[in-house]
């Protein structure tokens, strides 16, 4: 999710880096699932992308299926 709205907005890696102070290297692993922000993060990129309320529910609500699905597997 954040690499796309990142493009959209035409905002490379290190000009987030400088907007939130979140080091390139994390938005990197966030962007290429490695990584899951904590709150305070995630709040930060939020902001820095102008993301609506209704992109952020969209987003939270995805990811919780996609993490409901992987404990499914895990069984």
């Amino acid at each position: 999710m954040l690499k796309e709205y990142r493009n959209r907005i035409n905002m490379s890696q290190e000009k987030l880096e400088k907007i939130t102070n979140i080091d390139r290297k994390t938005i990197f692993r966030i962007e290429n699932n490695l990584n899951i922000p904590l709150l305070d993060t995630f709040a930060k990129i939020v902001i820095a992308l102008n993301l609506s309320d209704k992109e952020i529910a969209y987003e939270v609500k995805k990811a919780i299926e996609i993490s409901e699905n992987k404990d499914i597997k895990k069984i």
